[in-house]
């Protein structure tokens, strides 16, 4: 299966019924969702937050490779906890 139709919601090894566990930062939600190329792993996922109007999300995939769904996971949380404390709502707009 293609990256753009997992990242559109082709699934990944998982299926399309996968259950997403979130990480919560700042009143953001992190969804760590690793994307295997190859034998590795990508370092992406999605930073959701909740308002009035409904949810807005930011979609991101970084070039960071490791050799574990784990690893990966534990960056993208990471990087985009660095995110929410940089940007905060901007992210959005």
């Amino acid at each position: 299966m293609g990256i753009l139709s997992r990242l559109f919601g082709g699934g990944g090894k998982d299926g399309p019924g996968q259950k997403r566990e979130a990480v919560e930062h700042n009143g953001f939600l992190i969804y760590p969702e690793p994307i295997r190329q190859g034998g590795q792993f990508l370092t992406a996922g999605t930073i959701a937050k909740d308002y009035p109007d409904g949810r807005k999300e930011h979609r991101f995939i970084r070039a960071d490779t490791h050799a574990s769904a784990e690893d990966a996971k534990q960056l993208m949380v990471q990087k985009a906890q660095r995110l929410i404390d940089e940007l905060g709502d901007r992210l959005f707009g």
